[in-house]
């Protein structure tokens, strides 16, 4: 009743050609190899920019250590310079 009723389509038959090959198809493994390539480049491409990030941290970390050693050799040699006179 509350079904929709569909317009019946005229059955077209199928025509079927053979189409000669002179080798066998080679065999399939079944599954394709692209979804894997795609997972394994972005895996790489996050690895990589991961590491990049971690050096550039690495790199600003060791910058201002050095730069505030400096500043307490700097402050120090000025007190004990002024306490000596």
């Amino acid at each position: 009743m509350f079904r929709p009723k569909l317009p019946d389509t005229p059955h077209v038959p199928s025509i079927t050609t053979h189409i000669p090959q002179d080798h066998a198809p080679a065999p399939s493994a079944g599954r394709s190899v692209a979804p894997f390539v795609g997972v394994g480049a972005g895996a790489v491409a996050a690895v990589v920019v991961v590491g990049v990030v971690l050096t550039a941290l690495l790199a600003a970390v060791a910058v201002s250590a050095v730069s505030v050693a400096i500043a307490a050799v700097v402050l120090r040699s000025l007190i004990t310079g002024a306490n000596t006179r």
